[in-house]
């Protein structure tokens, strides 16, 4: 027989859970490496604890190298509400194509350790560290167990197969060549 699923997770028989199905050793209190834009996200889902799936939340831990960002991105699944619990943030977020004046409105803050800021469901938001010399890091909880992320310049010029440069040159009003330079920046990290 097939088992149950709930939202692509299979279900387990509630008389064979155990604390494992809970549970992850997930060190989110050490430090993690940074990538190439100067952050790193540890997310912790319904993928690493089963007994997530249907509880609507995660949780993930943001490590930011000196001037490093978590870069412009959405969840299109989640509302995110993050705390800084090191250093300082400046973050932001655009709201939607609304009709004027509120069409794409940009709202930031700078968080010190111990501020909160929400981000709401899928909307284009950031976080930036502006200090140059020390490192921060975030907790950010999530409403749902598998929030999902688009980092739009990834999505945009790292796509496979690419979105035709005269579209893109077009949408962001620049030369071809501009588009294709970008495209190769991003084809290079993402698929090698």
């Amino acid at each position: 027989y097939a088992p149950v699923r709930v939202n692509g997770f299979v279900c387990k028989n509630p008389m064979e859970v155990n604390a494992d199905d809970f549970f992850k050793a997930a060190a989110l209190d050490k430090p993690r490496v940074t990538n190439k834009v100067g952050s790193n996200v540890t997310l912790i889902n319904v993928m690493q604890i089963a007994g997530l799936n249907t509880l609507g939340i995660s949780i993930a831990r943001i490590d930011y190298a000196p001037l490093g960002q978590n870069p412009p991105h959405t969840h299109p699944r989640a509302t995110e509400i993050l705390t800084v619990l090191e250093g300082t943030l400046y973050v932001g977020f655009v709201t939607s194509n609304q009709p004027a004046p509120n069409r794409n409105k940009f709202l930031s803050k700078v968080l010190n350790k111990g501020d909160v800021f929400v981000f709401p469901v899928g909307l284009i938001h950031f976080q930036f560290n502006p200090n140059p010399h020390k490192p921060a890091v975030a907790i950010a909880a999530l409403s749902s167990q598998n929030p999902g992320a688009i980092t739009i310049a990834n999505a945009v010029f790292g796509s496979d197969p690419q979105i035709s440069d005269d579209v893109l040159a077009k949408a962001f009003q620049v030369e071809k060549n501009t588009i294709d330079w970008l495209q190769a920046q991003f084809w290079e990290n993402n698929h090698n």
